[in-house]
């Protein structure tokens, strides 16, 4: 096998790029054109070749890519000309831009400029800010050339950049890497249209009723005039009521009391907008005077996408797109969040179809983050009820109630699901209160009750709560690392180690809290951490909450790379993997996947993991 870095040069505009355009509907729009591509071999000296479409696919072809292990900054975008414009696919696939988001974290510049900076590796140009607007035969011959200085100083930083992350690079984050760019490269799924333009119909009627009834119920002639109604925080607070829907709140920065948090920044707004509810939804989209609401723009993406793929599906996702390592939705299409409870809004789901004679098989890790965080803290009689396969939800509802609580029970089991899930990282009484009133099926109860069950939890997890103190004193740690200090282990088992650096995990990344500083400006003493939305609160639940999050994804990662060596990985969903399998190998594969999930890695020894699979007809029919 061999090396080779690549890096694609092509034509962008003011409508045409990354500024306006997510990566596939860049590449597939009719106007893009290849200008040139930079090659280097191995450590050899790159080279420049500029050349119509066919010159380029005739000089491209003179390498052996079958046995290529390809390099690149932003592997996405230059696999996909590779595959969907040459129809060339390597072996494997690097991604700097990748490995760098696992290595620094996602608030360090992830540019290949910024990352030349900081390692020292040499300046990247700027010929690139000359070529806007500019088609291959716009350039002059000197122009040309000095673009393809600029391509090959870029093919040589990305090559160094990648011999110093890969240094140290864990193996199984690699092969991580590469699948993920896989299922947006070489799509598995295809788009049920007809579906999708069935339940567009229905949304956009359903739209213009509730508009109607809503220009009616205010006494407005026009759409904008509704807006402008609904603009008031007052009124648009009543209006929420009157349906029996929780106004949002947040506490005022300038008098420090309660107010509507129905700014369109506000968290509590953008769960509403972003919510399962259509009619709220359309609420939201009107005050904000948009046209359309999530569902519908989703639905009109996906069957664009379609159009354009000759009816298939890329899966575009951000490999170490969250603080904790987790995947995050890209390219405006974000499938960590597609529907599931509504019936009508899981079309989206349904339309997402597997390749003829196959089915799709989607295996979900069971009370993943409640089993590590037992297992860490050391909380031995939880970990035990899971290893047992017991309830563990029903079995902290009958604590909480006092009496025998079972599956029959579904609104004291659903209580004890939402402690079991929610007070492990130090929730308080008003949250959970919060919480089990706004999430289905609902339970309504009082502040005074609510305190009393968080103490119930706390009293039968003493050691989960010993786990938050300790974090407490690990942030110390970090923010104030002593002259003579040690690495020392987090948690139980040996499997977090705390470094100068960062927390340590198992795979060998870290978690870091860049500028970690303890801010006493504030009536109450906390400390704080640089992200890319401005500073962030950190204290020992939240840290516990960062730890288990992460030990999580790296379990379902790794079952995800059993899972691959004999079937098709083409999604994975929080801690769920999507796979794609022959309708005859159903059983078998059931078999082989569930058991794949159903075995911890060999660093989480004892730690009692679980999965349930359903085989489907689409996505989500499973």
């Amino acid at each position: 096998m061999k090396l080779i870095t690549l890096d694609f040069e092509t034509y962008y505009a003011d409508d045409l790029g990354f500024r306006t355009q997510t990566t596939e509907e860049y590449i597939r729009d009719p106007r893009f054109e290849v200008i040139g591509v930079g090659i280097k071999v191995e450590d050899e000296p790159a080279t420049w070749f500029s050349g119509t479409h066919d010159e380029i696919a005739k000089h491209l072809s003179a390498h052996e890519w079958d046995d290529v292990l390809l390099i690149c900054h932003n592997t996405m975008f230059d696999a996909c000309v590779l595959h969907w414009l040459f129809n060339i696919t390597p072996i494997f696939m690097f991604d700097t831009l990748s490995m760098a988001r696992a290595v620094h974290g996602l608030d360090a510049g992830g540019s290949l400029a910024s990352l030349s900076k900081h390692y020292a590796l040499g300046e990247k140009g700027t010929e690139v800010v000359q070529a806007k607007n500019k088609r291959r035969q716009d350039f002059t011959e000197r122009e040309l050339m000095e673009y393809g200085e600029y391509c090959k100083n870029d093919c040589e930083l990305t090559f160094k950049l990648w011999q110093i992350l890969s240094a140290d690079f864990p193996e199984d984050e690699v092969q991580l890497i590469d699948m993920t760019i896989r299922m947006f490269t070489h799509p598995t799924f295809f788009v049920d249209d007809a579906l999708l333009n069935e339940r567009l119909t229905e949304v956009q009627g359903d739209k213009l009723v509730l508009l109607q009834g809503l220009m009616e119920k205010l006494n407005c002639d026009t759409e904008e005039a509704v807006r402008k109604r609904l603009a008031s925080n007052k009124q648009f607070a009543e209006l929420l009521k009157e349906h029996n829907i929780p106004v949002p709140m947040k506490e005022s920065k300038t008098t420090g009391k309660q107010t509507y948090a129905l700014a369109k920044n506000d968290e509590g707004f953008l769960a509403l907008a972003n919510g399962d509810d259509i009619f709220i939804q359309q609420l939201c989209a009107v005050r904000l005077g948009t046209k359309s609401t999530i569902e519908e723009s989703r639905i009109i993406r996906f069957i664009d996408i379609g159009k354009r793929n000759k009816g298939r599906l890329p899966i575009p996702l951000k490999y170490y797109g969250a603080h904790t390592g987790r995947w995050a939705g890209s390219d405006k299409v974000n499938f960590q969040n597609l529907p599931s409870r509504d019936k009508k809004k899981k079309a989206l789901k349904n339309a997402i179809l597997p390749p003829e004679d196959h089915i799709v098989i989607n295996c979900d890790s069971s009370q993943i983050e409640a089993r590590v965080l037992a297992w860490l803290a050391g909380q031995d009689e939880v970990v035990k009820q899971f290893a047992n396969g017991e309830d563990v939800y029903s079995l902290f509802a009958t604590e909480v109630y006092e009496r025998p609580i079972t599956k029959e029970n579904p609104i004291e089991r659903f209580v004890g699901k939402t402690c079991i899930l929610g007070l492990g990282y130090g929730t308080g009484a008003l949250k959970l209160q919060h919480t089990l009133k706004t999430s289905p099926p609902g339970a309504i109860l009082d502040e005074d009750e609510c305190k009393r069950i968080v103490n119930v939890y706390r009293d039968k997890n003493d050691k989960v709560v010993d786990l938050w103190r300790e974090g407490d004193r690990v942030i110390g740690h970090l923010a104030d690392w002593p002259t003579e200090g040690k690495p020392f282990d987090y948690g139980q088992h040996g499997a977090v180690r705390i470094h100068k650096e960062g927390i340590r995990l198992p795979n060998g990344l870290f978690i870091r809290y860049p500028e970690l500083y303890l801010n006493t400006e504030e009536s109450k003493s906390h400390y704080m951490y640089k992200s890319r939305k401005g500073s962030v609160s950190i204290w020992g639940g939240a840290l516990v909450e960062n730890v288990v999050q992460a030990l999580a994804r790296i379990i379902v990662g790794q079952q995800m790379l059993e899972i691959a060596k004999r079937y098709k990985v083409a999604l994975t969903v929080h801690d769920a993997a999507v796979c794609v399998v022959k309708d005859s190998e159903k059983d078998e594969a059931l078999a082989y996947i569930i058991a794949c999930m159903s075995k911890p890695p060999e660093w989480a020894k004892g730690l009692p993991v679980a999965c349930e699979a359903k085989a489907g007809i689409t996505y989500g029919h499973c």
